[in-house]
């Protein structure tokens, strides 16, 4: 009994994860977002594709996204192959979070970069 309880709270949990991740991703709500130079050095209408194409990735697999929480992605936009990913600190941004599903105690970094940043 208490296995089949434990796989519903981290199935719970991970939806909770994605929810906070995708709200990220989507609207830029309740975190960060950062770019890396190489990326920020790239034409303005370029960044533009690249974080339109980011909000609306929806291309989750089981081979992309093993944990269900839509914490990291690529878009191919143009010659450049894009990353992104989520990062979960405390506060001060100093640790890790100590519980990435909360968004009380959660600082959410999402990370745009050139794939061969990675």
């Amino acid at each position: 009994m208490t296995n089949g309880l434990e796989q519903s709270k981290n199935i719970l949990q991970s939806q909770i994860i994605a929810a906070l991740n995708d709200r990220l991703r989507k609207y830029g709500i309740g975190g960060r977002i950062m770019m890396t130079q190489r990326i920020a050095a790239l034409q303005q209408s370029e960044i533009h594709d690249i974080v339109q194409a980011i909000r609306s990735f929806d291309s989750f697999t089981e081979e992309n996204d093993p944990h269900t929480e839509h914490d990291f992605g690529f878009v191919q936009i143009a010659q450049h192959s894009v990353f992104w990913k989520i990062d979960y600190y405390d506060e001060s941004l100093s640790m890790h979070s100590p519980d990435k599903a909360d968004p009380n105690v959660t600082v959410r970094v999402m990370t745009i970069m050139l794939a061969d940043e990675y």
